[in-house]
């Protein structure tokens, strides 16, 4: 069993800087905890269920969704956590909060979006959507707008997978700009990573885009881990095995990132050098950077640039682009309580928060109702 190493970088609840609207201290729940709980019994965490992952689930029932996605980054983002001697409370907050902003149908939707955003000078970005749900579009509080959460959290949310630059993002310049966020922040990126790479080799495999035969040519770890099942278990089924090396293929990872991250931190004395470091400290090993490389790449020519998923990226991008403009053309077709709660705001960005809140089912529900083809 390991023993935790990074324990002195580990962000402490108690500096963390308070929330928007003040609130009393919880009786049995640190601030984080608090987050983490206010995350998972949010609507739009609740919505995730039945939001692509990748692949819809015509083909198959066993498919990740954005939900069980997000429940797979949280385990490996705690077991990181946990080992390493961080803030697991933090961790899995922001790891659970981090898809909460993706509209339906995946990354092509958000790409949808935000070609037509920028037609008024505006954009869609997930993680800033994101933060929108939780400062300000989430209703279920009576003291105060979105879910209340605490600076850090917030931070975390929109710097886990990149940083910027004071003025770069006006609108975030309350978050630190040119600081790194805490190493929990920086740990959730990669732990995506992780999660879905595996994830998508298996769902890929699953819906016939690839063989094992073409994973060996191309990802050497994966060859690796292939020779040693059938060293263990000849004859074992292809599903069965490729399951077994996907696990592998986490644990590989997962060690690396530890590895990787212990390394850059060596000499760092507190969170406040995390954050003023110039470069983010969580990362894998050299070895497993080629690694995770060669199956990005594997995956990016077989599976996710594949004509069979680009068909319905297609299909799905060209319908939110007449929804969008059905609505923009007579808005009255939204709900008369939402259009009330958004009245301050430009038309345009009421319908991006109205499609961007949508699942995937019920988009097509609604796509039904307008006669959209």
């Amino acid at each position: 069993m390991r023993q935790p190493t990074l324990a002195h970088l580990r962000f402490p609840v108690e500096q963390a800087r308070g929330r928007r609207f003040p609130e009393p201290s919880h009786p049995y729940r640190n601030e984080f905890q608090r987050d983490r709980d206010r995350i998972v019994h949010s609507r739009a965490f609740r919505r995730l269920e039945n939001k692509t992952q990748v692949f819809a689930p015509a083909i198959s029932d066993h498919f990740r969704n954005r939900l069980t996605h997000t429940i797979e980054v949280s385990q490996i983002a705690r077991t990181v956590s946990g080992v390493l001697g961080l803030d697991e409370d933090f961790t899995e907050a922001l790891a659970l909060a981090h898809d909460i902003g993706h509209p339906p149908f995946g990354h092509a939707g958000e790409a949808e979006l935000d070609r037509i955003m920028s037609r008024y000078g505006d954009r869609f970005n997930h993680n800033l959507h994101a933060l929108r749900l939780v400062e300000e579009l989430e209703t279920g509080y009576a003291r105060f707008p979105g879910l209340n959460l605490t600076f850090e959290v917030r931070e975390g949310i929109v710097k886990h997978s990149a940083d910027f630059a004071p003025g770069e993002i006006p609108a975030l310049d309350e978050y630190l700009p040119g600081l790194r966020p805490p190493l929990e922040a920086q740990l959730i990126d990669l732990c995506d990573e992780i999660a879905y790479n595996t994830a998508d080799l298996d769902d890929g495999f699953i819906a016939g885009l690839i063989t094992m035969a073409e994973v060996r040519e191309e990802v050497t770890r994966f060859r690796e881990l292939d020779d040693q099942m059938d060293f263990q278990f000849p004859g074992v089924a292809d599903r069965v095995k490729m399951r077994e090396i996907v696990r592998g293929l986490i644990n590989w990872l997962v060690s690396s990132l530890m590895d990787g991250t212990v390394t850059a931190a060596h000499g760092l004395a507190d969170v406040d050098e995390i954050r003023a470091n110039p470069n983010r400290i969580a990362r894998f090993s050299s070895e497993a950077m080629i690694g995770a490389s060669e199956l990005k790449d594997f995956l990016r020519g077989h599976v996710y640039n594949s004509e069979r998923l680009e068909i319905g990226r297609r299909q799905s991008a060209g319908r939110i682009r007449t929804m969008f403009d059905l609505f923009l053309e007579d808005p009255h077709r939204m709900p008369a309580a939402y259009l009330e709660e958004h009245a301050e705001q430009p038309v345009f960005r009421t319908v991006c928060d109205y499609i961007a809140g949508m699942t995937d089912v019920f988009f097509e529900r609604v796509r039904v109702q307008m006669n959209i083809p």
